[in-house]
């Protein structure tokens, strides 16, 4: 089914779709999709060509030939309550345009409810954003070798359930892939065994999400910018054996700025922050302490606070920080004392602030 119109200008259609099934057959060809909704004029000159249709109930089958709706340049598009299955390429495609609403939907390459001997093998993708403004809720991703991949600005994704290929096969449950201009919202998801990958991400929020089974956010250098980063307020779970971390960095980041990853909890996994705090006690003139293990970046501290607590009556020694290196912090006295040493550093700086420690 194709919407098309050789118009240059926006066609305002108040058009639903409703209750029913769409299957390819074995002819259908393999880079199409089920539903089209294009203007021949959007290869020329990009615009907004379609609005306010609405496809609702609807099962697209595409038996393994193409994919499910290809909508470009169009406003006000809303899927809803709809299935897709046995697609090769996406299950939904949007390019450009904006304000398309994809809710209450499923989509699955395979119809599995988990651990299916052929999720090594998934492929294609659940949903594909190249474009701007849309809302992804209440949606999930069942098998898919990505669940959902993002590469427009000021995309909201909220109530996402991703179990659609396990990191561990090489699958990926959000990819956010706009570096350097990623301007995207995570929020309230459950990332089922599999990961959220950001490269290079500038203005994102992961919050209030969900992490099972080792999964966890990468953050993959493409031209090693981070900027604008909040990963605040999750919950992580998985094998203490793996001791995997929460946050890890793919390749290095020289441009770093206004990064917040703090609030976190993690059973099972490796806490990762862009704040730390400890505590060291002992009889000397010279107290360590090691945030390597904690901090995401290596050898960044941007700011140091510290207590000094003196036990019993060794008198009040004079006492500074002397060292600030590989994300290592010593604090000296001029004279031996039974010390209570409390240090807390952050990783964090506005844009173009420097770390007068490194």
């Amino acid at each position: 089914m194709i919407f098309y119109t050789d118009s240059v200008n926006l066609i305002t259609v108040t058009i639903k779709i409703k209750s029913g099934s769409l299957r390819a057959s074995s002819i259908f060809p393999g880079n199409r999709y089920l539903i089209e909704i294009w203007s021949p004029s959007s290869q020329n000159t990009v615009g907004f060509y379609y609005e306010g249709i609405t496809l609702h109930d609807i099962l697209f089958d595409s038996s393994f030939r193409g994919g499910g709706i290809y909508v470009i340049d169009s406003v006000r598009i809303r899927i809803d309550n709809c299935f897709f299955i046995h697609f090769s390429t996406q299950g939904i495609v949007v390019e450009r345009g904006h304000e398309t609403l994809v809710s209450n939907t499923f989509l699955g390459q395979y119809l599995t409810a988990g651990g299916d001997n052929r999720e090594k093998s998934f492929t294609g993708t659940g949903i594909k954003l190249a474009s701007n403004d849309n809302i992804i809720t209440d949606v999930v991703i069942f098998s898919a070798a990505i669940g959902l991949a993002i590469s427009g600005q000021a995309n909201i994704i909220t109530g996402v359930h991703c179990y659609n290929k396990a990191t561990y096969w090489g699958g990926i449950g959000i990819l956010v892939d706009l570096p350097g201009n990623s301007q995207t919202r995570i929020d309230n998801c459950y990332l089922d065994y599999n990961a959220i990958v950001l490269k290079d991400p500038v203005q994102v929020q992961v919050s209030n999400v969900f992490f099972l089974g080792d999964g966890n956010i990468v953050l993959k250098s493409v031209k090693g910018q981070i900027s604008g980063l909040n990963i605040v307020d999750n919950m992580f779970t998985g094998n203490a054996k793996a001791n995997a971390p929460i946050v890890k960095l793919d390749g290095v980041f020289s441009n770093i700025d206004q990064v917040v990853v703090d609030r976190n909890t993690v059973n099972g996994m490796a806490l990762k922050s862009t704040i730390g705090k400890s505590t060291v006690k002992g009889n000397g003139t010279k107290w360590t302490i090691d945030f390597s293990q904690v901090l995401l970046f290596p050898n960044k501290i941007n700011h140091v606070q510290y207590s000094f607590y003196v036990r019993g009556r060794s008198g009040i020694p004079a006492h500074a920080v002397t060292n600030v290196t590989g994300n290592f912090v010593t604090v000296e006295s001029d004279k031996a004392v039974d010390g209570v040493v409390s240090v807390e550093v952050d990783q964090y700086n506005r844009g173009g602030e420097i770390s007068l420690y490194n």
